[in-house]
């Protein structure tokens, strides 16, 4: 009897009931207004019960014991927070789900192709650059005293870096007064000090430390949605890190402008393409860049540019309401103008933490195939609309297969704005970090 009943636990264990429900993320979202279907197909009952938090009513979802082997259907009372359980037989507990019941959340599409300038703090290391000293022999200062490639100069001599060139001007005086440089350094989540001594070059007859350094990012991606009542607005879909280093940009100011699609070229296998966008640093300026983060670019609007296809706001869908299957995304391929194309959404993952790749996605439009051979560098943060709501952004190609890429749930990028509040938050990008100055 042992072994029969060990057998029946191993078999139910594999069982795809089982797994649909250890499936189900710690945490469940829902709109209010809307619901989530959970299908039970087996003895299962699902208690929700309370939790109580200050200002949230103790009834945030419609309290029931529900019965057994049936779909359950949770349909929010108000918003705030309540506790799922899941019992096999009603008292043998297999799972506990948070639900958090969202106020409705209203926001409008983008597509537009966008340029982005974004500024970091501090200046960061891209590569050592050897100084011919006046005796005739390389040295490399920087280097000898520790400071690495990716490492952020934050201060020299307490003097806060804010450009390449300021920053080359503090080393030539403090080199000429014969001072060492006291260079404070952000190097991942610690901040280290170092002292170098600069050495005069008898190339360009100025004090250096013989490092490369840049202070600045520029590249074209795509608005994803624009949120009126705060005016803010989410881009990309991804980070931005530097081309070279591939350390994240840590955001000090910046700023998104229009931009325009001049040419496109097309991804291969094993060849991802890019959108060819142009625009200018002294353009009409739509907005700032507050946040860089691993969802992309996020800050305020101060001219909204038009969206023809939705100019209204449109209800948002988080992971649990989409389906796979038909969907559409925004874009531009060409000069200013957003078109639609159809996408067709071939998995999805609903994840526990957030993830870039929530989304796999297939172009589907036959247009779209032609011009672009799928999806494209660029392309990232086009909006992904499915049913009538914003559902996520474009992030990745498939390498492998242009046709194909993954997508970000619209949760997370509505956490990283702030729009939704969450403590939890990862990505790669596809900008070049740009402009190297030597120093």
């Amino acid at each position: 009897m042992g072994i029969c009943f060990a057998v029946l636990i191993i078999m139910f264990c594999f069982s795809p009931q089982f797994r649909f429900i250890y499936s189900l993320p710690p945490h469940l979202r829902i709109i209010e207004g809307e619901s989530a279907l959970l299908q039970v197909n087996f003895p299962l009952t699902i208690k929700v019960s309370d939790e109580l938090e200050e200002n949230i009513h103790a009834s945030t979802l419609a309290d029931a014991i529900y019965a057994f082997s049936q779909p359950v259907l949770l349909k929010p009372v108000k918003t705030g927070k309540a506790t799922v359980e899941f019992n096999l037989l009603g008292f043998i507990p297999l799972r506990t789900v948070q639900v958090d019941v969202l106020p409705t959340i209203n926001l409008i599409p983008g597509g537009q192709s966008i340029g982005v300038v974004l500024h970091s703090r501090g200046v960061i290391v891209v590569g050592n650059s050897p100084i011919l000293s006046e005796k005739g022999q390389y040295v490399s200062p920087a280097k000898e005293a520790g400071i690495n490639v990716g490492d952020v100069i934050l201060s020299l001599n307490g003097v806060p870096a804010q450009s390449d060139e300021q920053v080359a001007e503090v080393i030539d005086q403090d080199g000429q007064n014969g001072e060492a440089l006291s260079v404070l350094l952000k190097r991942g989540a610690e901040q280290v000090n170092v002292t170098i001594h600069p050495v005069m070059c008898a190339e360009t007859r100025r004090y250096r430390i013989g490092l490369f350094v840049r202070d600045s990012a520029a590249g074209v991606g795509t608005l994803t949605f624009y949120e009126p009542k705060h005016q803010a607005y989410g881009a990309l879909g991804h980070i931005i890190t530097d081309n070279d280093t591939n350390q994240p940009v840590d955001c000090e100011q910046g700023k998104i402008v229009m931009a325009t699609v001049s040419g496109i070229q097309q991804g291969k296998r094993g060849q991802p393409g890019e959108k060819i966008g142009l625009f200018f640093d002294d353009d009409e300026v739509l907005g700032s860049i507050q946040k860089n983060t691993e969802f992309g670019i996020y800050g305020k609007l101060t001219s909204l540019p038009p969206n023809p296809i939705y100019s209204e706001a449109m209800q948002i869908a988080t992971m649990n309401q989409i389906q796979m299957g038909p969907a559409e995304i925004l874009t531009v391929i060409d000069g200013q103008n957003i078109e639609r194309f159809s996408i067709d959404i071939q998995k999805i993952n609903i994840q526990d933490s957030p993830d870039s790749k929530g989304l796999v996605i297939k172009v589907t439009d036959p247009r779209l195939l032609e011009k672009t051979g799928g999806i494209v560098q660029g392309m990232s943060g086009s909006p992904i609309i499915q049913n009538g709501k914003l559902v996520g952004a474009v992030t990745h190609v498939f390498v492998h297969d242009p046709t194909k890429g993954y997508g970000c749930f619209i949760d997370w990028m509505l956490m990283d704005s702030g729009i939704i509040k969450n403590s939890e938050k990862t990505a790669r990008n596809l900008f070049t970090y740009s402009g190297r100055f030597p120093f």
